[in-house]
């Protein structure tokens, strides 16, 4: 019975009531109250837990805060902090067993690089003696907890899965790190890009794939002046015939790349436009949204500082969040950081490879691969003057040793990201800001600021390279450093904003800035969002935290108030069913809101989806390698500008389709869909999309989940809640004296499914409802709000 069969754990030690999973359930009335002397604190400290279980940390020295915040950490969130590492670095298998799509991901996960970068990060990290002793501090915190487990009080995964858990390190928290940076700046389209360029001209790839839409709101305000680059990067001689006419297909691709919608909301209104006269922060991440949640809301004070907001379980500090002085908070720049090379070996063994006219020497790096009950799996990754062999012959569909596939990564560069947030946490102006934020290097981040002196920015930080026109959107030429990046944009001339008169400033994941900033700047931006929120404010007067919350809830759809009249005005109303006339009704009195019981949303969206099927497929169904199609807003900015496009015809078809014709095809083909789906959903937008919060381990803990939540929005709308994925933390600060704060995340405090804190948010997150932030004074220790205290002192 201590046997582990299969996927099954062993049954004796999993069911004993002493030590089996019986242990994981917590009393509803369970006092986390104790007295605790550890080996490694400085001095005394005492946290102080609400109702909500949100801990308040008093230390009378920063090392013991950070000691704390992990030990906490830990004693909450320990498995899902591991398991996240264990994943960054390419260990699933250690843990899952053998399985091809573990294996699979391992093997992604080495070739990416993961490990390397957390290795040069780690190296980073120890030169900075300021903020390594709060990594080291906030690494054995973990390690107190760790060492204190018994077997019944290991969480419940570990249990199902029969491990347990190693002790923490500082190339852990690096791990956790440039995991983050893979989730917020891994997505890019090169293989894409390259298969569809072999049938699309260069023009044509710029109509399908623009630059720069034409509805875009940037971040910086449109017609900002730009100084002079300070680099101009040098095209290749060969860039038309090795590069822009290059027609050679690869077959290899990602298969776990990140969500593209990674991204986020935020922004900040200055005083002039609020009712009270001070500055209103606002910020909500977008992420995949998994049980145990994303963040751990927590305070930290100590002589030095007092910053509440999220965390990151797995690294020190506060990630997003506000002191007495300042607010903080981040969306993903969606700028394009990662290059792939095509490398020429000479030989299989790949020992080395040709390079501007020589032969260099690989750096082979074997990578042991260890599944549970099995043998290792070893793989050798060659690593080259652009970084690691990601494709070669053995891990890629029609890769071979001359045509391996090499990955360029600015998250490879050494970098100290988190001494950023210890910086940011203690900051009180606009100045102290920025001093912050030079040292955040990767993933590129739109960082927005707000303070109580009324200074509102917003910065696109992070290295970026500086690139040709064109550079980086197709695999390049790998035999010369001629393709190599040149350089960076220097961080004084990265897009930023400070005060603008607008009286605010936002970012939603679009394009920074409009044509006249002097840098090529790829990415995979999202514009629909954007608009939305700079329309929505440039109308707003009288700014209340209220208002912003109803803002960020708001499921108005931009895209869609474009989309529905030319939709309308070209769908053929005759020979339609009655079934037809109902929902073409519903959506002509729609007002373009995703509300959860919208009949219309789905009706909208599900056209939208065939629609795209009806304009794309016959071109893309040539393809037999990797491509994407253009976004939705793409294809309705091609179609409202040229009715007539040449992408309207089926070119599979001996006559011309009209715009008329395809529209009303796409209707058509929608309602069929639809006709089969009704008796399920009712066409109900909110059961259509089932949002569901998957445990981490997705469908194989489906106990463990939330699913059928009544909550509306889309990808598109500010409220960006898709069926997995959506705003993963809610907040809003009013810079006041004393400062006024709201927040809510989709989940609870504690990682344990057997605990009334594991998923007490989801509802009225769901609801679009806030919690008040107490920013707790020590003074106020016995207020009722507090219901445990633990006590933490030196041996």
């Amino acid at each position: 019975m201590n046997n582990k069969w299969g996927s099954v754990p062993p049954l004796g030690k999993f069911l004993s009531p002493q030590h089996g999973f019986w242990q994981n359930a917590e009393a509803c009335d369970y006092d986390f109250s104790e007295n605790l002397a550890l080996r490694g604190l400085k001095g005394k400290a005492n946290v102080y837990f609400d109702q909500r279980l949100v801990p308040h940390v008093f230390a009378e020295q920063d090392v013991d805060a950070y000691f704390i915040q992990g030990y906490l950490h830990a004693k909450f969130r320990l498995w899902q902090m591991e398991f996240q590492t264990m994943a960054a670095a390419g260990r699933i298998s250690e843990i899952l067993g053998k399985d091809e799509r573990f294996i699979h991901f391992d093997r992604e996960q080495r070739r990416l690089g993961m490990t390397y970068a957390a290795e040069n990060a780690l190296k980073e990290m120890g030169k900075d003696k300021a903020s390594k002793q709060f990594f080291d501090a906030y690494s054995s915190g973990v390690n107190a907890y760790i060492s204190s487990l018994s077997e019944k009080e290991l969480p419940i995964e570990y249990k199902l899965l029969d491990y347990r858990p190693e002790l923490w390190s500082n190339k852990k928290i690096a791990l956790f790190l440039k995991q983050m940076s893979k989730t917020l700046a891994g997505f890019d389209r090169d293989f894409e890009f390259t298969n569809l360029h072999t049938v699309f001209t260069e023009q044509e790839m710029r109509i399908l794939f623009p630059s720069i839409d034409d509805s875009l709101k940037p971040i910086i305000p449109k017609g900002t002046a730009f100084a002079p680059p300070s680099i101009v990067p040098v095209k290749p001689s060969s860039v038309d015939s090795l590069y822009l006419n290059n027609d050679t297909t690869v077959k290899a691709k990602e298969i776990f790349k990140p969500d593209r919608k990674n991204g986020s909301n935020s922004w900040a209104v200055s005083g002039q436009k609020t009712k009270s006269g001070a500055p209103i922060f606002c910020n909500d991440p977008h992420l995949d949204l998994t049980l145990p949640s994303i963040w751990y809301e927590m305070q930290l004070t100590t002589p030095t500082m007092n910053v509440y907001g999220a965390t990151f379980p797995g690294s020190p500090s506060v990630i997003i969040g506000f002191n007495d002085s300042i607010a903080f908070g981040f969306t993903n720049a969606q700028r394009d950081v990662k290059d792939y090379y095509r490398v020429r070996f000479k030989d299989d063994s790949k020992k080395e490879y040709w390079f501007d006219s020589s032969w260099k020497a690989a750096d082979l790096r074997v990578e042991e691969i260890k599944i549970k009950g099995e043998a290792s799996y070893f793989d050798t990754v060659a690593y080259t003057v652009f970084g690691p062999v990601m494709f070669d012959e053995s891990f890629g569909t029609d890769i071979s040793a001359k045509n391996s596939i090499a990955l360029r990564w600015s998250a490879h560069d050494p970098s100290n990201e988190g001494a950023m947030w210890f910086k940011l946490n203690r900051a009180q102006n606009y100045s102290d800001f920025l001093t912050a934020i030079k040292s955040f290097n990767c993933p590129g981040q739109n960082i927005t600021f707000a303070s109580k002196s009324g200074d509102i920015s917003i910065w696109q930080q992070g290295k970026f390279p500086a690139r040709w026109g064109r550079q980086g959107l197709y695999i390049m030429p790998g035999e010369d450093s001629s393709y190599m990046w040149q350089g960076y944009i220097p961080q004084s001339e990265n897009p930023h904003v400070l005060n603008p008169v607008e009286g605010f400033v936002q970012s939603a994941n679009q394009r920074p800035v409009d044509s006249l900033y002097p840098y090529f700047i790829p990415g995979n931006y999202l514009t629909p969002r954007g608009i939305t929120l700079f329309n929505k404010l440039s109308q707003m007067q009288q700014v209340t935290p209220r208002m912003m919350m109803i803002l960020q809830n708001d499921c108005y759809s931009s895209l869609a108030s474009e989309a529905v009249p030319m939709l309308l005005k070209n769908v053929d109303r005759t020979n339609l069913s009655q079934f037809e006339k109902i929902n073409l009704n519903e959506i002509a009195k729609w007002n373009y809101i995703a509300a959860p019981d919208s009949k219309a949303a789905t009706i909208y969206q599900t056209w939208m989806d065939s629609l795209k099927a009806v304009i794309w497929n016959d071109e893309w169904k040539q393809f037999k390698e990797p491509v994407v199609t253009p976004d939705e807003n793409t294809m309705i900015e091609i179609l409202l500008r040229d009715s007539a496009s040449k992408y309207i015809d089926d070119v599979s078809t001996p006559y011309k389709e009209t715009l008329e014709l395809q529209v009303t095809k796409a209707f058509k083909l929608a309602m069929k869909e639809l006709n089969m789906e009704k008796n399920t959903t009712d066409l109900v937008w909110w059961k259509h999309k089932n949002p569901t919060i998957y445990h981490l381990l997705k469908s194989s803990l489906m106990p463990f989940a939330r699913t059928g939540i009544k909550v509306g929005g889309w990808n598109n709308t500010l409220n960006a809640v898709t069926s997995t994925h959506g705003p993963s933390w809610r907040m809003i600060v009013h810079l006041t004296s004393p400062t006024e704060a709201y927040g809510i995340y989709p989940g609870g405090q504690s990682g344990n499914p057997g605990s009334k804190y594991y998923d007490n948010f989801v509802s009225n997150w769901a609801a679009g409802k806030y919690y008040p932030l107490w920013i707790m004074k020590e003074s106020e220790k016995s207020d009722e709000r507090i219901k445990f205290i633990i006590k933490f002192s030196n041996i």
